[in-house]
């Protein structure tokens, strides 16, 4: 038999290896290769249940290794061999997805419709960062401008913007410095035998100083999406599912959440003061007096000569902004669908009326989206096999009050290592299952859904893998430029996790009843 060799002197069968999840390592490759072997033997010959808790276990760990491969390629592959075995049918699958389908209008619609938002918020983050010369108060506005926009708005969409930002700041002045270099080298070209050389036209460890300043700046501001993210319905994904299961609309879900979410935003922004003053985990950093006369000078530029049309579109963003405030607050209509009247309203009145121009809206969303359909396949194969049925009844067999603290110290953990969405899609599915059986009385529903959601939002800033916005930031062409690596990460959110979960735990036991 011949074997078919390409032009890159590499033969067609060999060529499928490195074509497999492309560049994840091979280690990862093999591992992803030998759960798919492995899958079908557990499954015939230990049962639904163990094969079922491996899947799990299979899947989580596509979680964490989410930076060497996006989850979706091996976690659906797992998913796909799951159906092919019989562990869950395809039907449930679409019955788990029509279930939660306003998590999928909210990530499709929403998303989009903040992404044509992005001028005004850029242009608000951009007036804070120059006009507020106390580095402490800066970093509490971050903090809380990114809180307060995650509350009505999308903590992924959020993070983006604040990404959008720096990135724009840090390319301005990296422009300067490569121009600056430019000038110095031509000026040595010109020098003469004798002459004085040329002064130093950039002091170069500013950009090590300004570095560090954006990185406590885009840290603070994400810790910032999880405080306003935890809030609402429409903070983070997981939010949609839990308010639905409990058919909470906007205000009734923000009350609810109210006992714990409020005590652990008060200590979340404490936090960030105290960390600014005593300037510890690479905070503090102040923004160098060089860089910020290159910013001033280049945002007095983009000022003058911003026309009236951008004019005119920073005031429909702002009026879409209220009026998204309106109709969330009031419950106008499912969150997915006004995502989607502020698409039209904000692409009418901008002239944004080309199909390639609303292309580019949806590309920060739909990966996720794609994800969270396999997370409810797996969903599936945990209900069809009640792999959580051991951890349920434990907790319910607890007294009353225990129960709330035990699912919230559960949930945090497991959302440390993997994706917080994930962990509380499934533990409110189990808990209704529970409620549906007469198993937990409406009101204990309702304080473990509240225990369920603080749970798996506040602890699982503790690393990206918990939190989207997190492990977006982490991937995003910014954390090179600002040498902000995973380690790094989980370092400076160390003091956050500490007094944000502590704080969390503690509302739950003495303040939730």
């Amino acid at each position: 038999m011949a074997v078919i060799q390409g032009s890159g002197g590499q033969t067609l069968r060999a060529s499928f290896w490195p074509n497999f999840l492309g560049g994840a390592p091979v280690w990862y490759k093999q591992v992803i290769i030998a759960f798919l072997v492995l899958n079908p033997v557990l499954y015939v010959y230990l049962g639904g249940f163990i094969a079922g808790w491996i899947l799990v276990l299979e899947f989580i760990f596509t979680l964490a290794m989410a930076l060497r491969c996006y989850p979706l390629q091996p976690g659906g592959l797992l998913v796909i061999e799951a159906l092919l075995l019989g562990m869950t049918t395809p039907e449930h699958v679409f019955e788990e997805v029509k279930e939660n389908i306003k998590v999928v209008l909210l990530l499709v619609f929403m998303v989009a419709g903040i992404f044509f938002m992005k001028e005004l918020l850029l242009y608000t983050f951009t007036k804070i960062l120059l006009n507020i010369r106390n580095k402490t108060l800066l970093a509490l506005l971050f903090c809380f401008v990114a809180a307060v926009l995650s509350a009505f708005l999308d903590a992924l969409t959020v993070m983006a913007v604040v990404i959008s930002v720096a990135v724009g700041f840090y390319g301005v002045y990296r422009k300067f410095l490569e121009d600056a270099a430019m000038a110095k080298l031509e000026a040595m070209a010109e020098r003469e035998e004798g002459d004085e050389p040329p002064p130093e036209l950039v002091d170069h460890e500013d950009l090590a100083g300004f570095q560090a300043f954006l990185r406590g700046l885009v840290m603070h501001a994400a810790v910032g999406t999880a405080l306003g993210g935890v809030t609402t319905i429409v903070g983070e994904p997981q939010n949609v599912v839990i308010a639905d299961k409990l058919e909470w609309e906007f205000a009734e879900f923000f009350f609810a959440m109210m006992p714990v979410t409020l005590p652990v935003f008060g200590v979340g922004l404490v936090t960030c003061v105290v960390l600014e003053r005593l300037r510890v985990l690479g905070y503090g950093g102040t923004l160098p007096e060089s860089v910020r006369t290159v910013l001033t000078d280049y945002d007095a530029k983009e000022t003058a000569n911003r026309t009236n049309r951008e004019t005119a579109r920073l005031v429909v963003q702002a009026v879409a902004a209220l009026l998204l405030v309106f109709a969330l607050g009031f419950h106008v209509a499912e969150i997915g669908l006004i995502g989607l009247a502020l698409i039209i309203v904000q692409t009418a009145f901008n002239g944004i009326v080309e199909e390639h121009q609303l292309g580019s809206a949806f590309e920060e969303a739909l990966p996720f989206t794609a994800l969270l359909c396999v997370f409810f396949a797996v969903v599936a194969v945990i209900a069809d096999h009640k792999l959580f049925q051991p951890v349920i009844d434990y907790v319910l067999a607890l007294p009353a009050a225990q129960q709330p603290s035990v699912f919230y110290i559960a949930n945090g953990l497991l959302s440390v290592v993997s994706d917080n969405v994930f962990v509380a899609t499934v533990y409110i599915g189990q808990v209704e299952d529970s409620f549906n059986e007469k198993v937990i009385d409406r009101r204990q529903f309702e304080l473990l859904a509240v225990a369920i959601n603080t749970g798996t939002n506040i602890p699982s800033v503790a690393t990206p893998n918990g939190q989207a916005a997190f492990l977006f930031l982490l991937t995003s062409s910014l954390a090179p430029m600002i040498q902000l690596s995973y380690g790094r990460m989980v370092l400076m959110a160390l003091p956050y996790t500490v007094t944000m979960g502590v704080t969390g735990w503690l509302a739950v036991v003495f303040l939730l009843n």
